[in-house]
Order: structure tokens, then sequence, then C-alpha cells
């Protein structure tokens, strides 16, 4: 017998049941895949021991004895592709943000996995924005290198699955000019001179030898970057800063480039594009807010786009506790010119390419079974994730926030706290 249950209801349920269930059913009267598949119209999703084992229409066989979901509409999980989630709880408490050393002696060499936290209460918010993987940067501090970033699923459990070490990230741009000594110039040659020593490495610091810029330590975390064997972040906003990464891609064909920013991106999407450089870009972004986004655009997204560049769409407004704010952007991207199944794959498809995260952001025969079921269409305000899995497993629908809702939405005098009257 085939137990059927509605979305909204079924996560409780289907949570309590643990382990025990390794198969689910989730239907839906949309089931966006994330592959040439596209849309299916009364679509259903087989889950069976963390993987997808089929998706198809409604005549798709379903196991028996699997718990059913059903749904409005059902993705794949959502992946940002940019964020500081679980290594800054509070940002004005010092004690607990990991993200930025400011007295430290090193960079490259900080491992922002080190100081994640999976308590971290933006972890359970994101999740129940459909948010199942967040790629998590490090902040830059002395100078232009913030450290290695990571990726991990917004599970919230203590084994955490962590891609540590999945990029470098770099700032450039007016913040890496100011970090460099003050000036675009001064940024370009600690840039060049920080590749040269980690291209050195080891042999510059044999029998106690010294790099330019980066010390022994600095210079092997940025080895793999400087050498093409790992992701370059880049953190760059103007049609000017763009085009000087670009200068360096084409100069070192081998290297592997990712964007972060790129307000003006539009105005050099054609050669983006033919560098095959991708992009990860706030869609919202649309006010000169200073120089390097003098030509800032909600139609940015839409533009890099058609020109054919990889664009995945993050909320830099609030990159540490709302990254599920992500759907939003990207609905506004549709109302500004982007095609509705190119901004799901901005969310999904794309972050999955950029970070090598191969069977993730789809929804086909054999991958990851990272899926959400939602209440109507994702790119809409009003709509909530009713069910999520994270490798197969059902995910908790709560948060700190839905607790404390629960907790005093309904309080009849009797239960309330008690309290001292005024004399």
């Amino acid at each position: 017998m085939i137990r059927k249950l509605m979305a909204g209801a079924a996560i409780c349920a289907l949570a309590a049941m643990g382990a025990s269930a390794e198969t689910y059913v989730i239907e839906g009267k949309k089931v966006w895949t994330g592959t040439a598949a596209g849309t299916i119209d009364n679509g259903v999703v087989v889950i069976r021991d963390g993987r997808i084992a089929s998706v198809g229409p409604s005549t798709t066989p379903k196991p028996e004895g699997a718990p059913v979901i059903s749904a409005e509409w059902v993705t794949p999980g959502l992946i940002s592709a940019f964020s500081r989630t679980g290594i800054i709880e509070v940002d004005a408490e010092d004690s607990t943000n990991d993200a930025i050393a400011g007295l430290s002696a090193f960079s490259a060499s900080l491992h922002a996995s080190d100081g994640f936290n999976p308590d971290d209460t933006a972890i359970d918010v994101s999740r129940l924005g459909g948010v199942t993987r967040v790629a998590v940067a490090p902040q830059p501090s002395t100078n232009l290198f913030a450290g290695q970033g990571f990726v991990a699923d917004t599970s919230g459990a203590q084994d955490t699955q962590l891609k540590a070490d999945a990029f470098t990230f770099i700032t450039l741009g007016e913040s890496g000019a100011g970090l460099a000594g003050g000036s675009r110039p001064a940024e370009w040659a600690q840039l060049r001179a920080a590749f040269d020593d980690a291209r050195a490495f080891p042999t510059r610091y044999l029998a106690g030898g010294q790099g330019d810029v980066l010390g022994r330590r600095d210079a092997e975390a940025l080895a793999p970057a400087a050498r093409g064997r790992q992701l370059i972040l880049v953190d760059a906003r103007s049609a000017t800063d763009l085009n000087a990464l670009m200068d360096l891609a084409e100069a070192n064909r081998n290297l592997k480039f990712a964007v972060l920013g790129a307000d003006e991106g539009w105005r050099v999407a054609e050669r983006l594009a033919k560098l095959k450089i991708p992009v990860i870009i706030d869609g919202f972004s649309n006010l000169p807010s200073n120089f390097e986004k003098l030509a800032a655009t909600q139609e940015n997204a839409a533009r890099l786009d058609e020109a054919g560049v990889p664009v995945a769409i993050v909320n830099l407004d609030d990159s540490t506790h709302l990254a599920r704010l992500m759907t939003q952007i990207a609905g506004n991207a549709v109302a500004n010119g982007m095609d509705w199944g190119d901004a799901m794959k901005a969310l999904t498809v794309t972050p999955a390419a950029i970070y090598g995260l191969s069977g993730y952001g789809i929804l086909a025969p054999g991958a990851h079974a990272d899926v959400v079921a939602w209440d109507g269409d994702p790119l809409e305000v009003t709509t909530n994730a009713d069910a999520v899995f994270i490798d197969g497993k059902p995910q908790e629908m709560t948060s700190r926030q839905t607790e404390l809702r629960d907790r005093y939405r309904e309080l009849g005098k009797t239960d309330r706290p008690y309290a001292y009257p005024k004399k």
C-alpha cells in the first residue's frame, strides 16, 4: 500500500521515520528537472538510497509501500553559489565571526571550513528556503587573498558533508586596491607576485628562502590555484576590472576563474562568454553605489545569459543570514528579461557546474537526491518549501524562528511567562 501525504504535513512524519524509510515518492503538478527533459507536468520523482531512482510522468512506477508527498512544484535542491552562512552567527559579535581574521599573519592558507558551525541558526533558515548546499567564502582582511572556501550541505548535522578547499577567494577592484596598498597598480603587482610565489613553491622556500609577498604556508595553499588545479573565485565589479581579469585569463589559459559581483558584466558579456568564465551575481543590484558600479542594471542577468555567459544568482546584500532570498532575486531577474528556466538553472545547475558538484542541481536518474517540494512557483515571493531532502533524507522543517512562532502564537493566559505586577 502506498501512503499518500500532502507536503505540508508530510515532512514531520517522514523525519520521524528517520533512516528506516530510504525510498520516497514525490509527485508534483510540475517537476522542473534542470535537464533536457525540462518541466514535466504531473511528474513523479522516486528517491532510493540517497539517489534519484527515476523521474518521469504520472505513469512512472511507484514502489509499493513508499511514502508519497504531493506538491505543486518539485525541483532540485537550490545551491547558494556564494555565502558566509555557517561562519558568522552575529555580525556585530567578533566571537561568532570566523569569516575575517584581521590580526592574522596568514591569508591564502586560511581555511574557512575550520570555522564552519552547523548549529548556526542561518543554516536552518536557508534549508527552509529550499537551499540544500552553500558555497561559503572567507572575507579578505590583510590583502587580496581571503583564503580557501568550501561547499557544505544545510542539514545542520555535526557530520555535515563538506567539500573543503573548493576554491580560493580573491578580491580585486576598489576593495582589492585598498587592501593592496591603495591603488589598482599595487593590487595587480601583489597578485602577480603572489602567483609567482605560489608557482615557485616549494623551491623558492627551501633552506629558509622567502617569497616576494607570500609566506611559505600561504604559497603552499595558493599553489593549486596558481597551477590550474583549483577554482579561483574573484570579486570584480566594473567592466575595467573584468577586462583586466580576462587579460590575465587569456595569458594563463590553464587557470580556472569564476567572477563574483560583475555588476557591469553586461558591458563585456561577449568576452566573458568567449572565455567561458561563469559569473555569480546579485540580479537585484542596480544602483551606482560606488564608482565600480556606475553601469549596474537589473537587466544584467538577462543580458549576460543572452550572451551565453554561465550565470549563478545569489543574495549579496545579506549573504550571511539570507542566502535563501536568491529565489526572489531570480524572480526579479525574470521580471527584467531573463528566461524562467535559465533563472532556475542559475540557482541549481550553474552553481553545481562552477564548483564541480557532479550529480547535484538536477533531477535525473543517478543524481544525488537533493530535492525540494514547493507549494507554488519557487520564484514567486509567496511560495514556501514544504519538504526538503538532502542526499535522500527528509529534513526537519523547523528553525529557531518557527519554534518561537509556534511557542508564542496561541499562548493562553495560564501558559504565559510569569510577570511581576506593577505596585
